[in-house]
């Protein structure tokens, strides 16, 4: 049954409190990249996504790709709350024999693809697309890339794939936090204007706000956005949102936070 705005923020707040112990208690890293999506996946997985729990391997679900999977994390958190594991696997997170490893690793049920080497998903998601094509199957395929992620070639081989194959059924959602790994997107390869580019390779494209549950419910409802086109949803967000000492800071693209870090963050996030 969908949910209501108001419960899906909640929800999202619930999986950021998870990657925050998660990361604390690994002394892991990439969470504020985590945080960033928090919305998109609560809104993905309880309102948008043809899924079932019960079945991971189910011939007619939609395909969920996490392309950016240093983000591992709160993606195992989203399966696990929507009851493809035990919660309390969360607390294996990057432990020794864990099958919860610190990038998107296939075999947890509900992952579609092992990432983390950027630019695979999306190819790979067109792969995916193309097949349900030909297969007259109504499976979607959602693909999500982090804006550092499009500094890699084989993406935009792949943004050239898709509209060559109408492929419709494909919906790519950019978590566009405006930092990557060493700097600020603009500093190190800018990317703007982002929406330019893509109705230049003949997508259809929308622009939202990331953080703003109705537009995240409206956009990633309404698709296709055009018949015979895929779609790109560029989702404007923040580094580390929901964390106010860690918001739109580059440090938390690597850094764990300590106990004191980790008490306040939890305060903040109402966990």
């Amino acid at each position: 049954m969908p949910r209501s705005a108001d419960e899906l923020r909640g929800i999202a707040n619930t999986l950021r409190a998870h990657a925050v112990r998660m990361a604390y208690r690994s002394r892991g890293a990439h969470l504020g990249s985590c945080l960033s999506m928090a919305d998109i996946l609560a809104c993905l997985y309880w309102n948008s996504l043809r899924i079932d729990p019960t079945c991971p391997g189910w011939r007619h679900r939609d395909r969920f790709v996490l392309s950016k999977g240093h983000g591992a994390s709160i993606l195992y958190a989203a399966l696990a709350e929507r009851g493809f594991f035990p919660v309390e696997e969360l607390e294996t997170y990057c432990e020794l024999h864990s099958r919860l490893t610190g990038h998107v690793t296939a075999g947890v049920p509900g992952v579609e693809l092992s990432t983390g080497s950027l630019g695979h998903g999306l190819p790979v998601g067109c792969g995916m697309a193309l097949a349900a094509k030909r297969d007259r199957s109504a499976s979607r395929v959602v693909v999500l890339l982090s804006d550092g992620e499009l500094d890699e070639g084989s993406n935009w081989e792949a943004i050239l794939f898709a509209p060559q194959y109408e492929l419709d059924n494909l919906l790519v959602i950019v978590d566009y936090n405006r930092i990557q790994s060493f700097g600020r997107v603009k500093d190190v390869l800018d990317l703007d204007p982002l929406s330019d580019k893509f109705r230049a390779f003949r997508w259809a494209v929308r622009e939202i706000d990331g953080h703003d549950m109705e537009q995240l419910i409206e956009g990633l409802t309404a698709t296709p956005f055009e018949p015979g086109k895929p779609g790109v949803l560029i989702a404007h967000t923040r580094k580390g949102k929901g964390v106010s000492f860690m918001e739109d800071n580059l440090a938390w693209h690597y850094q764990s936070p300590s106990s004191e870090q980790a008490m306040l963050a939890l305060r903040e996030l109402g966990a």
